[in-house]
């Protein structure tokens, strides 16, 4: 039994006519004969019989009718909503991104890539996480595209940088640091940190900091996400380097520039390589590398 036959008996189920049917599937009478014909051998019954110089449908060609009717419409359905997800202009694009990204950066670039003409009706299912937790999910094909931190040894991953973060230092109003407009990484060696987990992406490029400086910090404990690190340091639980996010001002905490070490906080768009991406996520991709680029990157 092959998709084609059952086509061929949807049709001629219709039309009760051989010749009719054969017309509208642009195919010989004879084909359409013996492929039923095959059919009903595989089946070991009769769908049809003859009834004057048309035919009509056996009690066994009704009841196979109604699940190849369900099926075939399924199958037309499935075609349909796949042409509609690897459309360019109405394509569905699956995006996780860090935490820090979900305030202001991703509203902006999705607000910014679908204002654009003939992107209208592309869609989106985001994903939030640590960047640890988004690269296994990005291999596995859960996401299009990722929106993270730079991770060492993912051969498979390529790293295109589209935006960059300020680290500053975070301490209660409260704090000693507070009267401070400014500060070196070297003067907070003596007070307790509010520090990210090692799933945080930006784990790697602070404990460098550290190690730079020589200095091995005082960590009170560990949290994942950034508003949970700024609310614990509001509360005087301790201080925290974290980038530079918009909801900081929100929080009870005095936000110090970091003056040294230098540094630079890259954020990347991830994806697999060799691996097929819909039109609407090329797209989508080739314009967020190009608004990072113009908008970010150089400021």
């Amino acid at each position: 039994m092959n998709l084609r036959q059952l086509y061929y008996f949807r049709k001629l189920a219709e039309k009760e006519h051989y010749t009719e049917a054969a017309a509208e599937l642009s195919i010989t009478q004879p084909s359409l004969s013996h492929a039923i014909s095959e059919l009903e051998k595989e089946l070991g019954t009769y769908l049809f019989e003859k009834q004057g110089r048309n035919i009509r449908l056996t009690k066994y060609g009704r009841f196979f009718l109604a699940y190849v009717e369900k099926s075939l419409d399924e199958l037309e359905k499935g075609e349909r909503l796949l042409q509609e997800l690897t459309s360019p202009s109405k394509g569905k694009i699956d995006l996780g991104f860090i935490y820090t990204m979900g305030a202001h950066f991703v509203p902006e670039l999705v607000q910014e890539f679908t204002s654009q003409p003939g992107n209208q009706e592309v869609t989106f299912s985001f994903f939030q996480g640590a960047t640890n937790s988004i690269i296994p999910k990005l291999k596995a094909e859960k996401f299009d595209l990722a929106i993270c931190s730079h991770v060492e040894d993912e051969p498979e991953i390529q790293f295109t940088p589209i935006t960059r973060q300020e680290l500053v230092i975070v301490v209660a109003k409260n704090h000693p640091l507070a009267q401070k407009s400014s500060i070196d990484l070297y003067e907070t060696a003596d007070y307790p940190f509010v520090f990210f987990a090692d799933t945080s992406g930006l784990r790697p490029l602070i404990d460098d900091l550290f190690a730079e400086i020589g200095v091995t910090p005082n960590i009170a404990c560990y949290v994942e996400e950034d508003t949970a690190m700024a609310g614990l340091v509001s509360v005087n639980y301790g201080i925290a380097i974290m980038p530079n996010i918009s909801s900081l001002p929100h929080y009870d905490v005095k936000v110090l520039p970091l003056k040294s070490p230098e540094h630079d906080r890259f954020i990347y768009l991830a994806t697999v390589k060799n691996r097929y991406l819909p039109p609407a996520a090329r797209k989508f991709r080739d314009f967020a590398i190009q608004f990072g680029e113009a908008n970010y990157l150089h400021k």
